[in-house]
C-alpha cells in the first residue's frame, strides 16, 4: 500500500495542488485519500493510480465548493499559494508538485498566472480542465473519475477552456522574456521611476495583492499602468531607509522573487506578461501561504 502511495504521490499532489491553488490543501486532501486507500479492498483495484486519482479529485472538488463559498470571508484579494520549483541556496525546496520539468504542459499549468485565473470556473469545470489539459486524460477516464458522462465532460472542458483562453492570452511571454521585465520593473521601483514603471506595463494591468489580513497590502485590485506604477514606487521607491532583500527565485515554474523586508515581513511576486509587457502582477504575502519558501 504504501508503496502504490509514494509512486504516485507526485502526479496525486500535482493534481491537487492544481486543482486548490493551495500546496497546504493539497497535502490535506493526499492525507484523506491516503487513508481512504489503506481502508480499501485494494485487491479489486486494477489500477491504483486511477482509483487514487478519483478519490483526490473528489476530495478536492468538495474542498474547492467549501472554500468558493467561504470566500467572503478573507480579507483582500485571493491569490494562490506560490510553490518552489527550482533547488534554493538557502535549503531544501519544497516538492515540486508538477511532474517531469520536461513536460512543458505540466510546468505551464502551473503557473499563478493561470491559477489565478482558474478560479473563475466552476469546480467541476476546473477539475474537467485540469485533467484534461495538464495530465491529458481521455474524456473517457475522466468521467470515470467525476462520475459524469463523458459528453457531460466534454462540454464542461469546452466552456471552461473558452473562459481560460481569453485570460491567457495576457501572459503568453516565455521564461526569458518574463525574468528580464521582472528584473527591470524592480529596479525601477527601487529608483522610483514612474517613466519606466509606466513604459514597462500595458496599459491595462492589472496588481494584486493577497495579505490575507495578515500583513500590508492593496485591498482590492490595482488596476491601469499610471496606479499600478505610482503603488509600486510608492513602495519600493528611494524613500524607504531600509530597501529590502530581493530573492530571485523559480516560483510554480516561472520567474519570481522572494522580497525580505527588514522588520520579517515576506512577499512572494511574480508577472504574467505578452507583446513585450507586464500585464499582471501577482504579490503573496499572507504567512500562512509563504511557509513552505525556504530562505
Amino acid at each position: 500500500a504504501a508503496g502504490a502511495l509514494d509512486a504516485h504521490r507526485p502526479m496525486l499532489l500535482g493534481l491537487a495542488y492544481r486543482l486548490l491553488g493551495s500546496l497546504h490543501d493539497a497535502e490535506d486532501v493526499l492525507q484523506d485519500a491516503y487513508l481512504r486507500w489503506l481502508g480499501a479492498d485494494r485487491a479489486a483495484v486494477a489500477e491504483p493510480r486511477r482509483y487514487l486519482s478519483r478519490v483526490v479529485t473528489r476530495l478536492a472538488i468538495d474542498r474547492l465548493r467549501a472554500r468558493q463559498a467561504a470566500r467572503e470571508t478573507y480579507v483582500g484579494p485571493w491569490l494562490p499559494e506560490p510553490v518552489a520549483t527550482a533547488p534554493s541556496p538557502f535549503g531544501p525546496p519544497v516538492e515540486p508538485p508538477f511532474g517531469p520539468p520536461e513536460h512543458a504542459e505540466l510546468r505551464d499549468s502551473l503557473s499563478l498566472a493561470l491559477l489565478h485565473l482558474l478560479e473563475r470556473l466552476t469546480a467541476p469545470e476546473r477539475a474537467v480542465y485540469v485533467l484534461r489539459t495538464a495530465f491529458a486524460l481521455p474524456f473517457a477516464e475522466i468521467a470515470e473519475i467525476l462520475g459524469r458522462s463523458a459528453a457531460d465532460c466534454r462540454q464542461l472542458h469546452h466552456r471552461a477552456a473558452d473562459r481560460v483562453a481569453a485570460g491567457r492570452r495576457r501572459f503568453t511571454a516565455g521564461p526569458g522574456e518574463q525574468r528580464r521585465l521582472l528584473d527591470a520593473f524592480l529596479a525601477a521601483a527601487r529608483d522610483g521611476d514612474l517613466a519606466r514603471l509606466t513604459a514597462l506595463v500595458a496599459d491595462d494591468v492589472t496588481a494584486w495583492s493577497d495579505g490575507g489580513g495578515r500583513v500590508r497590502s492593496a485591498g482590492n485590485p490595482v488596476r491601469g499602468a499610471d496606479r499600478v506604477a505610482r503603488f509600486f514606487a510608492g513602495v519600493h521607491g528611494p524613500r524607504r531607509r531600509q530597501p529590502p532583500r530581493l530573492a530571485p527565485t523559480e516560483l510554480n515554474g516561472q520567474p519570481g522573487v522572494v522580497i525580505h523586508w527588514p522588520d520579517g515581513r515576506r512577499y512572494a511576486l511574480a508577472v504574467a506578461a505578452a507583446d513585450g509587457r507586464i500585464t499582471g502582477v501577482y504579490l503573496v504575502g499572507n504567512p500562512d501561504k509563504l511557509a513552505g519558501l525556504a530562505g
